[in-house]
């Protein structure tokens, strides 16, 4: 049976729409949390899959929160196989780190729908299907691409959105995952952070609204074409 780990972080950033999908075409999926789960002897080589999901910490926390350490030693271990691996906001963060780049506050909060601007790499790659369909956008930090990587898409509040590795390693900033059905997941468990940055809930969840059935039905093509290129 094909599989996929997920490590997730928080339990409403989870593998959202790219979950059923996976599901229906035969693939087992694990999640672990580093923040409870025992990680020592966790195999991160072996699934077809490995997810990086978001989360609401910085990448560089390991004095705060120190699973931050073996986390960071199961990315560099996936990466060093060659093996497929998806990282997404934090996790492509965390990807970034490992390939040694930086990672680091913008200043400002780029939270809410917008479409990424791609790259001339970008424009070859998977992301080209989006289309200029707005896509989420949720994060506070930002990472530098990494040596040898590919720079796929910006925007104008964070001019690095996205890299690839070869076929097999992509690094998204932006939630294409996320399923804007269950926006309101999202509006609670961040609603501290909405409020210091002065982002109103009722506009984020109206945009869902608008934007969801249309960026939910691109994003799965994205990912599909991805996949189907990183698991050749």
């Amino acid at each position: 049976m094909k599989t996929v780990l997920a490590v997730r972080h928080v339990h409403f950033e989870d593998l959202g729409i790219f979950e059923p999908w996976l599901r229906a075409r035969g693939y087992e999926i694990c999640y672990i949390d580093p923040t409870i789960d025992n990680l020592d002897h966790l195999d991160v080589v072996a699934p077809d899959l490995m997810v990086v999901l978001g989360g609401p910490i910085g990448a560089f926390d390991d004095a705060i929160h120190p699973f931050v350490t073996q986390e960071m030693a199961m990315v560099k271990a996936r990466l060093a196989s060659g093996r497929a691996m998806l990282g997404i906001c934090l996790g492509a963060q965390f990807m970034a780190r490992a390939l040694g780049a930086r990672v680091y506050p913008m200043g400002v909060k780029e939270i809410g729908f917008s479409p990424l601007t791609l790259t001339a790499q970008g424009q070859q790659s998977p992301l080209a299907l989006l289309n200029d369909v707005p896509v989420l956008h949720w994060h506070g930090d930002q990472f530098d691409i990494p040596a040898g990587a590919d720079h796929l898409a910006l925007t104008s509040v964070g001019k690095h959105q996205a890299f690839s590795v070869g076929s097999t390693v992509l690094g998204l900033q932006c939630h294409l995952e996320a399923d804007t059905a269950r926006i309101e997941q999202w509006l609670v468990g961040h609603a501290s952070e909405l409020s210091q940055a002065g982002i109103d809930p009722n506009a984020l969840r109206a945009e869902a609204q608008r934007i969801g059935p249309q960026l939910q039905e691109v994003a799965l093509k994205v990912f599909e074409t991805w996949l189907q290129r990183a698991l050749a």
